[in-house]
């Protein structure tokens, strides 16, 4: 543990915590990891390495299902890596998904690939032994991994749904162009897994905007379209919404600040809607990134990892503050905000055309995980719609997949692929079309309950529910699951959020809304799923009795007094 103190506006935050010795030892992020992996006596990669893989976009994991039949065996747990991918704005070519696709079988345990709720994909099951395989052969096909977890800037999320193409189109070419601009310079990736030429001593790596540190914590941003908030804009450190004047992108509102991620029993944690710090040209949006990311990097705290996101930079300095030094260092003031309102967060799945007259095809894939199952061949339909498809598929953060771009000629072509493979099917409901689950057991280590392997028989429950209470087919409640508080399946931001507390049983939070612009409060904790059930089942028919027109079980329990409305995240939160 490092004695050097932080010192943020004359405040005194304390030691830094043993997460900045490690990057600052790291050779910026090599660490021994080469050694490592050389190492045949483990399959895991030890100290620091450990914390290291991660800035390198990987994690170590181990199949928990058969943990303690192992430990019954005297073997080591078998450990295996998790590999994301960067990919800005979710875009993916068909040359490239045939790789991923070929890859996944012959370098995986598991032989899937998920599709995540940062619009890329992941592979999970890779033995040590076959990593920096799997970085070649990646990098062979212009795909990375760096930053897609540790201390940067993660995958740059930009709104999917292609129905405003021209729109669309400049806001991906600034997810990528922000996502570039973050990346770290240092040589460390390219020697490590992909056997580059290492810097010689005599040259003095640096980070200008990263740091020699990195950032303090995880850091991530999005660009939204509105009316549609399918990045959910509030879960994350900064956001760009699109303002349009005549079909034009003129600029964005810049949203700061948010996040879901908390600790169970720690009220120093909590999730938090992001502020809006105002408007800026659209030829300001890197100047203004980089201003904000640089003083979260200055300013965020590196003694306590917990409270080290941009959320709790923002609440400890304040915001005007924390605004007026973004100002100074983009040169430039924020504009008054620019109006415009999110009117839903979800895939339109199924057909639509694009102003460019192509038409785009948005697959519904449970929990994201393309694997071929049972009657429903979804990996091998995916490969054989990579082999016809001449435009590009498209990931969304609801880890659904477009493909985009079909032209008139070739749309029963991909539509016969598709329904053949179990890609399309007009028998899922709109209840699970709005469902969604993090990866949980028995893969996650962080997992305290299970979510991915829970939710689909879950949701069955949910839509007899609706049904039982005589609710519209196309009725729904925007629900979600989380295995533990880190938010990857953004719980915080839906209508019904399932937290994980342990094995079998949840935090059950209400009061989210449709367009994910309110944070659900703890209404029942550290109960079953049954019980879960028990309650929404009450809750439901009140609902369907009881509501407004058109009006969303969200905005239902807060409207009635079930659940109180989190207004300032932290206090309304636990209050």
């Amino acid at each position: 543990m490092s004695t050097k103190e932080q010192v943020v506006l004359g405040e005194v935050l304390g030691p830094l915590s043993d997460g900045e010795r490690l990057k600052a030892e790291s050779n910026f992020l090599r660490g021994t990891i080469a050694e490592d992996l050389a190492n045949p006596i483990t399959g895991a990669v030890t100290g620091d390495n450990f914390t290291l893989i991660r800035f390198h976009g990987m994690y170590l994991q181990d199949d928990r299902d058969i943990r303690a039949e192992r430990a019954k065996q005297k073997l080591e747990p078998l450990h295996t890596l998790m590999v994301r991918a960067r990919l800005p704005a979710g875009v993916i070519t068909p040359t490239q998904w045939l790789g991923v696709d070929k890859w996944a079988d012959e370098h995986t345990l598991y032989g899937s690939i998920r599709l995540t709720t940062r619009q890329t994909f992941q592979y999970h099951g890779i033995l040590k032994p076959n990593i920096k395989k799997v970085h070649k052969a990646l990098s062979s096909i212009g795909i990375d991994t760096i930053g897609t977890a540790a201390d940067m800037n993660r995958n740059v999320l930009c709104t999917a749904n292609p129905y405003q193409s021209e729109v669309h189109k400049e806001a991906y070419a600034w997810a990528q162009k922000i996502s570039e601009h973050f990346l770290p310079h240092a040589s460390g990736y390219a020697e490590v897994w992909l056997d580059a030429d290492k810097i010689e001593s005599t040259v003095k790596e640096e980070e200008q905007i990263l740091g020699s540190t990195y950032l303090p914590r995880k850091f991530k941003t999005t660009i939204a379209i509105p009316p549609l908030n399918d990045v959910d804009v509030h879960a994350n450190d900064l956001n760009f919404v699109a303002i349009q004047e005549d079909g034009k992108l003129i600029g964005f509102n810049v949203l700061v600040g948010g996040g879901l991620a908390m600790t169970h029993g720690d009220t120093s944690t909590y999730p938090r809607r992001a502020d809006d710090f105002g408007f800026i040209p659209v030829e300001k949006t890197l100047a203004f990134a980089q201003a904000v990311v640089t003083t979260q990097r200055d300013w965020g705290n590196r003694s306590n990892r917990k409270n080290a996101k941009t959320k709790y930079t923002l609440d400890r300095v304040g915001i005007d503050v924390f605004k007026a030094e973004v100002e100074k260092r983009a040169g430039g003031e924020f504009e008054v905000s620019r109006p415009y309102e999110f009117t839903e967060r979800g895939d339109r799945i199924g057909w639509s055309e694009g102003i460019d007259g192509k038409h785009y095809l948005s697959l519904f894939i449970e929990n994201g995980r393309i694997l071929d199952l049972p009657g429903k061949p979804l990996k091998t339909g995916m490969t054989e719609l990579a082999k016809i498809h001449k435009g590009d598929f498209r990931i969304t953060a609801n880890q659904n997949l477009i493909v985009a771009g079909v032209p008139s000629d070739q749309k029963m072509a991909i539509e016969k692929i598709a329904v053949e493979h179990g890609l399309m099917d007009e028998s899922v409901s709109e209840q699970r079309k709005n469902s969604m689950a993090c990866v949980a057991f028995p893969t996650c280590p962080l997992a305290m309950a299970e979510a991915e392997r829970f939710l689909p028989s879950f949701v069955t429950d949910v839509e007899g529910l609706l049904q039982k209470h005589q609710l519209p087919t196309e009725e729904n409640i925007i629900l979600r699951v989380t295995g533990c508080p880190n938010g990857c399946g953004r719980s915080m931001l839906a209508e019904v959020g399932l937290v994980g507390k342990a094995p079998g049983r949840y935090n059950l939070h209400l009061g989210g809304n449709r367009s994910g612009t309110r944070i659900p409060k703890m209404y029942k904790e550290n109960i079953t799923d049954k019980q879960i059930l028990s309650e929404l089942d009450d809750l439901i028919g009140q609902w369907s009795r009881d509501r407004e027109s058109n009006e969303g079980f969200g905005d239902f329990t807060i409207r009635t007094g079930i659940i109180d409305e989190v207004f300032v995240s932290k206090r309304d939160f636990y209050a």
